[in-house]
């Protein structure tokens, strides 16, 4: 598996559509991140490697999005993007979390580990 490449619409079909929803209600089946990114950003090309090796290492377990801003500007306004790469953490359940900036590939496995996969402690 390799990182997704998303559109405007496609998020609107597959994580959530702020056309017709106004709470938050992630439609996927598995956690995700969506990296906001740009073809000139050296920073997003740096992480770029990152994320598909992660794509690959969390297969089945998580799918990893990336959104170009300069194609899909009404995506990236609804989020406010000021600065790439920005990365979308989504869990299962509750609210996703927006991290700017380059992440390390230890800190990506970080915050998919103890945020995006973590397991209920009672099943």
């Amino acid at each position: 598996m390799t990182t997704i490449q998303l559109t405007t619409q496609g998020f609107k079909d597959n994580i959530f559509n702020y056309d017709v929803e106004k709470e938050w209600n992630y439609k996927g089946k598995i956690p995700a991140i969506i990296d906001f990114y740009a073809d000139w950003c050296g920073p997003c090309k740096m992480v770029a490697p990152v994320l598909e090796d992660l794509a690959k290492q969390f297969e089945g377990q998580l799918l990893i999005y990336k959104v170009n801003t300069e194609k899909e500007q009404e995506l990236a306004a609804v989020f406010g993007i000021q600065s790439i790469p920005t990365f979308l953490f989504i869990p299962m359940e509750g609210i996703p979390t927006m991290q700017p900036g380059a992440l390390s590939k230890k800190l990506f496995q970080q915050v998919i580990e103890d945020r995006l996969l973590q397991k209920d402690p009672q099943q």
